[in-house]
């Protein structure tokens, strides 16, 4: 029998990219609900939803929460899979939700997480970035990945992502306090209960972002305060081997691709992103 499906897309002056996002999931090959909800935009996001005939809830925007947001999206839901997408996050296709949910009708699939294709202004790093993180091949995972790959185990998108309501909800949902990345804490616990996460790389959007040296340390920043917060999800996720690795390939990939002058913007970035993280995990709350 098949699933049925609630999209949810958290909003906030979300104009400029709703009528395409909302015209391309109504071409979508299953039907699906869609839930936005809006942070009070100020701009012509909440009339384009209405036009779609989409059920916008609006919240102040100091209540925004990555994770609370979304959990409140998820109770008004009606899905036996609840789709996650944000605003900019264009599918490539119609068939972007069917592809992505399908896995879940296998009972040991939890959730699902899909490729992020840089749009064509990407930075050469960001467009890196995309491939590192969404390869072409699929990836399942489990609890036992978590002694391989460390914490590219809990690696999960809410940029693109579906999970089964049932166990979305026996393990409670995302977490409510913390700024962000909500979404991998989310992944680490139905890791730990037992629930298998499956990437699916032909389930793709176009979805990039062209972030500053200052802008990525304020989202390291974020991570490690939000990782710290949580002690359990360190302890779980080991070393950060990963990071190196991701700096090393990157380097090696700009000058495959002759980008030299990326080079320094690239060293610069990591460093950025180290020093964020680092200063996160110090002076984050700590919570067990």
């Amino acid at each position: 029998m098949a699933l049925m499906v609630s999209v949810v897309i958290p909003t906030l002056n979300a104009g400029a990219f709703l009528e395409a996002l909302l015209t391309r999931l109504k071409e979508q090959t299953i039907s699906c609900e869609i839930i936005i909800v809006d942070s009070s935009s100020t701009d012509d996001g909440p009339a384009i939803a209405r036009s779609h005939g989409v059920r916008t809830i609006t919240i102040e925007r100091g209540d925004f929460n990555h994770g609370g947001t979304r959990n409140l999206a998820v109770r008004e839901s009606s899905g036996d899979v609840v789709v996650f997408l944000t605003q900019d996050a264009l599918p490539e296709n119609e068939r972007l939700i069917e592809t992505l949910t399908k896995p879940l009708e296998d009972p040991e699939i939890a959730a699902c997480y899909g490729r992020q294709i840089p749009r064509d202004d990407a930075f050469p790093t960001e467009r890196f970035a995309r491939g590192f993180n969404y390869p072409d091949a699929p990836v399942l995972k489990s609890k036992d990945s978590v002694s391989e790959l460390g914490i590219k185990a809990f690696f999960f998108s809410n940029a693109c992502s579906a999970v089964r309501r049932k166990e979305f909800e026996r393990v409670g949902g995302f977490p409510e306090d913390i700024v962000m990345f909500e979404d991998m804490l989310f992944a680490a616990r139905l890791l730990e209960e037992g629930y298998k996460i499956l990437y699916v790389p032909e389930a793709r959007v176009i979805h990039s972002h062209n972030l500053g040296l200052v802008e990525q340390f304020k989202r390291y920043f974020d991570a490690g305060s939000s990782f710290r917060s949580h002690r359990w999800f360190l302890d779980l996720s080991g070393g950060g081997r990963e990071g190196m690795q991701f700096v090393l390939e990157q380097l090696k990939y700009l000058a495959r691709e002759g980008r030299y002058q990326w080079v320094p913007y690239a060293i610069a970035e990591a460093a950025f992103k180290f020093i964020g993280y680092r200063m996160g995990i110090c002076f984050g709350r700590s919570k067990t």
